[in-house]
C-alpha cells in the first residue's frame, strides 16, 4: 500500500493555512477532481477521494490537532469521508460547503476568483519552506507508560543575527529584480491563429525571489540564514510506540526570506525492557515459581511498569497458566483506554536432587494426587497448551 501524502501538500496550502485558506484550496481541488467532470478517470477518482478526505481532517480542529502532533498515525482511523453512497453532485457539495452564492454547472468555474490557467493575478514570488530535521529519541517503556519529556540538541539554520535574514547589513543594498520589476516571474505573451496565449516562468536573474543583493552581508554570505545548535524541549505522550513518528511544526530549518519553517520529525526509538515485553498496548511477563509453590499456592511478587505488585498463585497451578493484571499494560497514543498485562506461571523443575529430596519424591510418587488425573477443567487447559504448540 503505497503511503499517504500529507494533507497539507494535497491540498496546496501551508501548515499555518487558516480555515477559509483550506476550503478555498479543497474547493478548487473539488472542481478540478470531482468525477461528474473526470467521468471513467480511475486518477482523478483517487485524487478527489484524496482531497475530500484532506479535507475531511483539517477542517475539523480536533483531528487537525492530533495530525499536527502525530501525523497519520494519530487519526486511529478516524481519516475519510464516507463514499459508500458514491460521490454526490459537484455542485451539491460546493453549494453545500460555500453557502447558495454557487450556481450554474461546471461553465460557472470561471466564478471562482484565480480559477484557471488564464488568470494569474497578482505577484507570485517564490516561498522557501526549510527543510526538516529527524531526530530518534530512545524511552524505556517506563516513560512511554507516563509520558516523558525530553531536551533534544538539534543543530538548524536561523535567521542572521547580523542581518535579521535579510542577506544584506543594509535595505539599501536590496535592489527590485529589474527583469521582473519584483514580481519574480517573467511574463510572455504569444499571439498566434488560435487566439492570444500567456505564460510565467520564474525569473532566472533573482531565482524567482523579485529582489537583487548588492552587497551580501558577510556573515551569511547573502543567504540570510546561519547554522546554531539549539535545545528543544519536546514532550512526548504516553503510548507511542517503536518506529512512530512525532511531528513539531515549524521546528526544523528556518527559511530564507522570511519563509515557512521545516519540521522537527522525532522518531520513537523504543528500548527493550529486560524482563517485561510489549504487545501493542498489553504487557506479557513470566514468572517463575516451585514446585511447592504450585501445589500449596502462595503469594509471589511480579515488576510492573509502576512498580512492583504481589500476586496470589492459586494451589494447584498448572505450568502455562496466564492471568491477568488489568489496566496494568499501557495507555493508548489517543488516550482511549489502558491495556492489561498477562503473567504466565512457569513451574521450575530442578535436574538434580539429594538423597532425601529423592526418598521424599518417592514417597509422593507413590501417591494417588501425584498420578496425572486431570480433571475436565485440567484437559481444557492442557488442550489450549497443546493447540498452542
Amino acid at each position: 500500500m503505497a503511503e499517504k501524502r500529507d494533507y497539507y501538500e494535497v491540498l496546496g496550502v501551508d501548515r499555518n493555512a487558516t480555515d477559509e485558506e483550506i476550503k478555498k484550496a479543497y474547493r478548487k481541488k473539488a472542481i478540478q477532481y470531482h468525477p461528474d467532470k473526470n467521468p471513467g478517470n480511475k486518477e482523478a477518482e483517487e485524487k478527489f477521494k484524496e482531497a475530500a478526505e484532506a479535507y475531511d481532517v483539517l477542517s475539523n480542529k480536533e483531528k487537525r490537532a492530533k495530525y499536527d502532533q502525530f501525523g497519520h498515525a494519530g487519526l486511529d482511523g478516524q481519516a475519510g469521508p464516507d463514499f459508500s453512497g458514491g460521490f454526490g453532485n459537484l455542485n451539491d457539495i460546493l453549494r453545500d460547503l460555500f453557502g447558495g452564492g454557487f450556481s450554474g454547472g461546471f461553465g460557472g468555474f470561471g466564478g471562482f476568483g484565480g480559477f484557471g490557467d488564464s488568470q494569474r493575478q497578482g505577484s507570485a514570488q517564490k516561498v522557501y519552506r526549510g527543510r526538516d530535521i529527524r531526530v530518534r529519541v530512545s524511552l524505556t517503556l517506563e516513560e512511554i507508560a507516563r509520558g516523558a519529556e525530553k531536551d533534544i540538541q538539534i543543530e538548524r539554520n536561523v535567521p542572521c543575527p547580523d542581518c535579521g535574514g535579510k542577506g544584506a547589513r543594509n535595505s539599501s543594498d536590496i535592489k527590485v529584480c529589474p527583469s521582473c520589476k519584483g514580481t519574480g516571474q517573467i511574463k510572455r505573451v504569444v499571439n498566434s491563429f488560435f487566439g492570444q496565449s500567456i505564460t510565467y516562468s520564474t525569473c532566472q536573474q533573482c531565482n524567482g525571489e523579485g529582489k537583487i543583493v548588492t552587497n551580501p552581508c558577510h556573515t551569511c554570505s547573502g543567504t540570510g540564514l546561519i547554522r546554531r545548535k539549539e535545545t528543544v524541549h519536546v514532550r512526548i505522550p504516553a503510548g507511542v510506540e517503536d518506529g512512530m513518528q512525532l511531528t513539531m511544526r515549524g521546528q526544523g530549518h528556518c527559511a530564507k526570506n522570511n519563509g515557512v519553517n521545516g519540521d522537527l520529525l522525532i522518531v520513537v526509538n523504543e528500548v527493550e525492557h529486560p524482563e517485561i515485553k510489549r504487545d501493542g498496548n498489553n504487557l506479557t511477563y513470566t514468572k517463575i515459581i516451585s514446585i511447592p509453590e504450585a501445589i500449596m499456592g502462595g503469594v509471589v511478587e511480579v515488576p510492573c511498569l509502576d512498580g512492583k505488585y504481589n500476586v496470589k498463585v492459586d494451589p494447584g497451578t498448572q505450568s502455562g497458566t496466564v492471568i491477568r493484571l488489568k489496566g496494568k499494560g499501557l495507555p493508548t497514543v489517543n488516550g482511549y483506554g489502558t491495556g492489561d498485562m498477562y503473567v504466565k506461571f512457569i513451574v521450575w523443575v530442578p535436574k538434580k536432587l539429594n538423597r532425601e529430596e529423592k526418598e521424599m519424591m518417592e514417597k509422593l510418587a507413590a501417591s494417588e494426587n501425584f498420578r496425572p488425573n486431570p480433571s475436565k477443567d485440567d484437559k481444557n487447559f492442557f488442550e489450549r497448551l497443546r493447540n498452542m504448540f
